[in-house]
């Protein structure tokens, strides 16, 4: 198919993200990709666009939009628009939609797993009770007054309700955890490098700290940075010195933000009250990674192998979903998750 559409598709994703995009594209779309553009740059690229995809983040103020007189529709693929002039694009007449990703989703669901699973002890209580030991006492047949709760004798396992939890490096995925922790009863601090607006703030129920606040009150300290030089293990000795004692590390993020060997020290000296990672700073894992012997020897440690977006059969197939309302648009069908309609 002739392609006849033409899309500006920004993002602050990697090459390899961005091919599965530009694979997944319907052919009719002639897409420009464009990496963390400045605005000069994209008001440019937007001066023929008919459409622009705005992949979880960037400006789009009234300036832009006065430099993209043929655009037809502006896609937010993520749930975060407060950067998205409303006003300017009601002026200009230009639909704004946002589309959730479902694999965002999925690793917020899969972070208040590793909590709760942390708050639990969920490895070593798993690991009492397959082992059915008769050095608990006798075994009754259980009704309403006979149980035997906390028969192996286990000390502070509570949940999240009261808890602080401080979310480092906040996007998309730290706000669909405070959208899921709404409710719980929880504290959600957060710091980025650009604070979010106040009205977002209270939207999610987010107080802003600087890092070492954060370190300092998190009972749960959820990693979510990306890669950079700047966090090439971030988070080490000197971070879990400056943590609570008996808090627990998260971690969705870039594996090489941790410095693995010194959080399993601060795990086994019982400065940490645990940790749970689904990235790794070598991957697949390497069987020396200092976390593996913690959490066979029951520690509260619990380690996935890189499956918090989910494991999808077709990774290019999942994402043809977020072509769905330009298409729709093209062929005058209504739109999703349209805001401010």
């Amino acid at each position: 198919m002739k392609k006849q559409y033409k899309v500006i598709f920004t993002t602050e994703r990697g090459n390899r993200h961005q091919q599965v995009a530009l694979a997944a594209a319907p052919d009719m779309l002639d897409i420009t990709m464009l990496r963390r553009p400045s605005p000069a740059v994209l008001r440019t690229h937007l001066a023929d666009a008919d459409y622009l995809i705005s992949e979880r983040t960037g400006a789009i103020d009234a300036e832009t939009l006065a430099a993209a007189p043929r655009l037809k529709l502006i896609l937010r693929l993520g749930s975060l628009t407060h950067d998205i002039d409303m006003a300017a694009a009601q002026t200009a007449g230009i639909p704004v939609c946002y589309w959730p990703v479902a694999p965002v989703i999925r690793v917020a669901e899969h972070l208040v797993m590793q909590m709760l699973a942390l708050s639990k002890k969920l490895r070593e209580s798993e690991a009492i009770a397959l082992a059915a030991s008769a050095e608990w006492g006798k075994s009754n047949r259980t009704d309403e007054d006979t149980f035997a709760y906390n028969w192996s004798r286990r000390e502070n396992v509570e949940g999240l309700w009261r808890r602080t939890i401080g979310i480092l490096g906040f996007g998309e995925i730290g706000a669909e955890l405070a959208r899921r922790l709404q409710g719980w009863g929880c504290t959600l601090l957060y710091h980025k490098r650009r604070r979010l607006p106040e009205s977002v703030e209270a939207a999610l129920g987010l107080t802003y700290v600087d890092s070492d606040t954060l370190y300092a009150n998190s009972d749960y300290l959820v990693n979510l940075l990306p890669y950079f030089a700047s966090t090439d293990m971030l988070l080490n000795t000197a971070v879990f010195t400056q943590m609570k004692d008996g808090a627990c590390l998260v971690s969705c993020g870039s594996g090489s933000v941790i410095d693995e060997t010194a959080l399993a020290t601060a795990v086994q000296n019982g400065k940490l009250g645990g940790a749970a990672l689904d990235t790794f700073e070598w991957e697949p894992i390497r069987p020396d990674n200092p976390l593996i012997a913690l959490a066979q020897a029951h520690f509260n440690v619990l380690l996935t192998p890189h499956i918090a977006a989910g494991a999808v059969a077709d990774p290019v197939r999942e994402r043809t979903a977020d072509f769905s309302n330009i298409v729709n648009h093209i062929e005058g069908r209504p739109l999703l998750y349209q805001i401010g309609k």
